[in-house]
């Protein structure tokens, strides 16, 4: 879903929705490129944590005060808006993470290599998944190189034992993990998919009501959590 649908979806107006919208993608973008901040658009932005981080060095540029100040802080109100988009549902934010694993001083060297590797779905974690499903968990494509090893419950709200544990996680091909990932998509108790409805024209990326996925026991506790917690159920 686009910053713009996300918008209109929770309730602003067109008119709104369309100048936010315009203001990320137009003046604010060439502000953040013109003051080297970015090296192109804001939209292209996925993590909460760097977009605040940007907007903090923006809100203090004068040709931004200025602005905002003569547009009636609709600037203001639309970086606002961003960045309540990008929270929206669970943030991916890899970078952050991969920091405070290595900044806490209670993990050895050893735990923190391994959950490094798996907060990047690779290493142990993503062997035993590879091991467990030997192809995408829902559709059966056999190209494993072109697979991800993604967590059931997400990283941030997970301990470090269910991080590097191979039943939260499925193996799935980029579309679907994104999807789930985002809590588009989730599955029932009986492996059958669920769409919600935020997500708009699922088909074009080959996401139907038909995708199941054989769920093992022992990854239930993991999705019902997806299914109340991160799944859009609205």
């Amino acid at each position: 879903m686009t910053f713009e649908e996300w918008m209109l979806y929770t309730g602003l107006s067109a008119s709104s929705a369309s100048k936010y919208d315009g203001a990320i993608r137009g003046s604010l973008s060439e502000c953040a490129v013109e003051h080297h901040l970015v090296e192109g658009s804001l939209i292209a932005i996925t993590s909460r944590t760097q977009f605040e981080s940007l907007v903090k060095i923006i809100r203090d540029l004068p040709i931004f005060i200025d602005r905002n100040e003569r547009g009636h802080h609709m600037y203001s109100s639309a970086l606002l808006k961003y960045a309540e988009y990008l929270g929206a549902g669970f943030e991916n934010d890899v970078e952050s993470d991969i920091e405070l694993i290595l900044a806490n001083p209670e993990i050895a060297l050893t735990e923190k290599n391994n959950l490094v590797k798996a907060r990047i779905g690779q290493g142990a974690f993503r062997q035993r998944l590879i091991g467990i499903w030997n192809n995408c968990s829902v559709t059966g494509f056999k190209d494993v190189s072109l697979l991800i090893a993604s967590h059931i419950k997400p990283w941030r709200v997970s301990n470090n034992a269910q991080r590097l544990d191979e039943f939260n996680g499925l193996l799935l091909v980029p579309n679907l993990d994104k999807a789930f990932d985002t809590g588009l998509i989730t599955f029932d108790e009986d492996g059958e998919i669920r769409i919600s409805s935020q997500f708009l024209e699922p088909e074009k990326l080959g996401i139907t009501n038909d995708l199941r996925v054989s769920l093992k026991p022992e990854n239930e506790a993991y999705m019902k959590f997806h299914r109340t917690d991160v799944f859009r159920a609205k």
